[in-house]
């Protein structure tokens, strides 16, 4: 029976990050402004190419502050739920790990109790699989990145948190730029494996402690950049409340709780809910990403979060258009990285085009930016040329190889059959 006061369970939530005061307006009445810089071709820049289509390269960004730098910290549920299968071969070892529990299968196949046949496929491993996809697409030299887990310790007798004052949410490492560390974070994530009930709260709480810097954070603050947490998750908030083997209505309103201290502190919180169990009862997860203008993502299978999450945007940015509007050809196929960097290729003609690029962002907000782009149907540019010297030298030493290869296999023939010949010849005398 949980019988905390509101009242107590604000003020603990305060307390636990050490933030007093009240809290800022949860929801947003306009679209945020957008801005777009123009990276390449410069304004005097001809582009050149032997195909009618143009790079263009730019930065979208959303917000007021519109910041260039982020801080990100990846928030892991470890929960023991975590290792049920994810669905997907995540180890990509042509094995996808299923459920015996749910699978027809001979008696004695699998141990008894096991969940999932492969424990490199399981929800916390494509949760960690997501992080690294991640780490491949995002600059270190704009965003640093952090890693945190959570989960909760559960007394086996009673169903309640082992201890009174035991930390749900662990800082694995904080904030970086050093993207090889966190990598080698995540790889011990997955080996040390799922275990406990699920406490948002502390997560939530830890996350704004680190990205704030706080008197007790590891990470050094780092004033003007934008503070996101990516909060993934297979289930409910299930504590710091009475059992954690299921969830009740204190352990969503602590996780809320802190989601308005985040909020006041300038965290975004974007959250994934992985899987069934989670999209059982999304809505903490909903309001806790309402409250800080982040996005609430539906991930219904979990290995989708492996390219989900390498999707997100931490610019509020959802999506780039870029159209050329001299030839009225429209180029849909644009890379958007999470820091707002995007690379199109539009279709152009010889000489003159206007050029349009459209961005929209998350809160609905957009802006339109036109520049003029000059081009010229020619030769290879530096780049391509350099990339087809490189595919030539490749194939002529693979030429190379494959001739030595038929010389010695000749050679081998050859004597191969001296050898037959001179066999013939002693045997007949």
């Amino acid at each position: 029976m949980k019988t905390a006061p509101r009242i107590f369970r604000l003020i603990w939530a305060w307390v636990a990050i050490g933030i007093f005061g009240p809290t800022a307006d949860a929801f947003a009445t306009e679209p945020a402004p957008v801005e777009i810089e123009i990276v390449s071709p410069g304004s005097d820049e001809i582009v050149r190419n032997r195909v009618n289509v143009a790079p263009v390269r730019g930065r979208a960004l959303s917000g007021s502050d519109a910041p260039k730098d982020f801080d990100v910290l990846i928030a892991i549920d470890v929960s023991h739920s975590s290792r049920f299968p994810s669905g997907i071969d995540v180890d990509q070892d042509g094995e996808t790990g299923l459920n015996p529990q749910q699978e027809l299968v001979p008696p004695g196949t699998y141990p008894e109790g096991m969940v999932c046949s492969d424990p490199e496929d399981t929800i916390l491993a494509a949760e960690v699989q997501a992080a690294h996809q991640l780490l491949k697409v995002l600059d270190p030299a704009q965003t640093r990145v952090g890693v945190l887990v959570f989960s909760g310790a559960v007394d086996s007798a009673t169903g309640l948190r082992l201890r009174s004052d035991q930390r749900d949410a662990l800082l694995k490492v904080p904030l970086t730029n050093d993207f090889d560390a966190v990598a080698g974070v995540l790889d011990a994530i997955l080996e040390e494996g799922p275990y406990g009930a699920t406490n948002f709260a502390a997560a939530i709480q830890l996350g704004v402690v680190e990205l704030a810097g706080l008197s007790r954070a590891y990470s050094e603050p780092r004033p003007g950049a934008r503070k996101v947490v990516l909060f993934l998750t297979d289930g409910v908030p299930t504590f710091p409340f009475g059992k954690g083997t299921s969830p009740d209505p204190e352990d969503a309103e602590a996780a809320v709780a802190a989601a308005r201290l985040a909020k006041t502190a300038g965290v975004t919180i974007n959250s994934f809910a992985i899987g069934q169990q989670a999209l059982v009862s999304p809505l903490a997860l909903k309001e806790i990403s309402s409250i800080t203008q982040g996005t609430f993502t539906a991930v219904r299978n979990p290995g989708d979060i492996v390219n989900f999450l390498s999707g997100v945007s931490f610019a509020n940015i959802s999506d780039v258009v870029v159209t050329n509007l001299t030839t009225g050809d429209i180029s849909f196929d644009v890379e958007l990285l999470p820091d707002g960097s995007f690379s199109a290729f539009v279709p152009v003609r010889e000489g003159g085009n206007r050029i349009e690029i459209s961005a929209l962002a998350s809160d609905g907000g957009e802006r339109r930016l036109q520049m003029d782009l000059a081009f010229e149907k020619s030769g290879l540019t530096p780049r391509e040329l350099a990339i087809e010297l490189e595919r030539v030298k490749k194939r002529n030493q693979a030429l190379m190889r494959l001739i030595e290869q038929r010389r010695i296999e000749a050679f081998r023939e050859r004597q191969r059959k001296r050898i037959e010949v001179e066999t013939e010849a002693t045997s007949g005398q």
